[in-house]
């Protein structure tokens, strides 16, 4: 039987990215929690089998028919709403970040623990195919030992967008800082490890929420991360270039974002290029993908009850990771001057 899940928001998050890729996985929508007229009348067509209620509360009073509750809400309601399936007993999928600053996100946690309920955060883009081949490509030893990384996500956005990541000030969960760079913070953690201190500059140009977020980090290795996100960007640079002792990765148009390195375009098959001065061959796409995310959190939820929250795909601890990790950068920007990290 597949897991059944209680999918909390039926927005661009819930039903863009969540719902597809739970399909994709195999498991099976059940409830889905939303208020809105036009968002109820799209879960009802698109999931007839499931049951569509007000919100999470009339969710959990259907503890019984769901195995796992996917949160896709706003920023600033994940962590009452983790305390809460933590309270019914239920396992949690939360998305990014985990809560608009630490002593949130702690609390969440805290919670989870405290009732012994498996949780786990949404940081789906460890599974892109850019991070993935990067993975394999330096575990291969091709790069050498990286010394920086360098990755953008900018995009040519003058107008923005009306929703609530832009109108909402960063207390409540807006801007590029809490959304983006929590992506980009994740990842470069994964490939070069713990952030030792942060210098940031952020600035809030077309946006309520700040909507320019450059972070410098450096890690205990040694190694730093230059880390854009940008909304005003008439000329995105290359999405991602990393350096080592022994070569360079480089990834060029993002995605679908409009991109002055259309010519650095990855061939069938392969994503971004390895580099060596004049010498480039493009590398073989590793395997994988988002819905590898829902897979494991299905595996880990078939194990004994006491195996399951070290199976999760993604640990509370390194979601609250990246989240100190965005406080300091805020401390920073605030300041001037390098945070230091513990």
């Amino acid at each position: 039987m597949s897991l059944r899940v209680g999918l909390v928001g039926y927005g661009d998050a819930g039903r863009g990215i969540h719902a597809p890729l739970l399909a994709e996985a195999g498991l099976e929508v059940a409830v889905v929690a939303t208020s809105a007229p036009a968002r109820v009348e799209a879960a009802r067509r698109e999931h007839p089998g499931a049951a569509v209620v007000d919100d999470l509360a009339a969710l959990l009073a259907r503890r019984e028919a769901v195995d796992v509750v996917v949160l896709t809400s706003a920023t600033a309601a994940h962590v009452e709403q983790v305390v809460a399936c933590a309270g019914a007993g239920v396992p949690v999928v939360s998305e990014k970040p985990l809560g608009v600053d630490a002593a949130a996100a702690a609390r969440a946690v805290d919670a989870a623990r405290a009732a012994g309920v498996p949780l786990t955060v949404f940081h789906n883009r460890r599974w892109d195919a850019e991070q993935l081949t990067l993975a394999a490509l330096a575990a291969a030893g091709e790069l050498g030992e990286v010394f920086r990384l360098e990755r953008r996500w900018e995009r040519w956005r003058p107008v923005p967008k009306d929703r609530w990541r832009e109108n909402a000030p960063p207390g409540d969960g807006g801007g590029l800082v809490l959304d983006l760079q929590s992506h980009l913070v994740d990842s470069a953690t994964r490939l070069l490890g713990p952030v030792t201190a942060v210098l940031a500059h952020i600035a809030a140009r077309t946006t309520v929420a700040d909507d320019d977020a450059f972070l410098l980090l450096t890690h205990a290795s040694g190694a730093r991360s230059h880390l854009s996100a940008l909304s005003l960007a008439g000329a995105p640079g290359p999405r991602t270039r990393v350096l080592g002792t022994g070569g360079a990765y480089l990834v060029g148009p993002y995605e679908r974002e409009v991109s002055a390195f259309t010519a650095l375009a990855d061939e069938p098959g392969a994503t971004g290029w390895l580099v060596r001065g004049e010498e480039r061959r493009a590398v073989p796409t590793a395997p994988g993908g988002h819905a590898d995310f829902y897979r494991a959190v299905a595996a880990a939820l078939a194990l004994p009850p006491g195996q399951q929250q070290a199976a999760m795909p993604v640990q509370p601890e390194e979601a609250l990771a990246v989240v100190r990790v965005l406080d300091a950068a805020r401390a920073s920007a605030a300041s001037g001057q390098v945070v230091a990290l513990g």
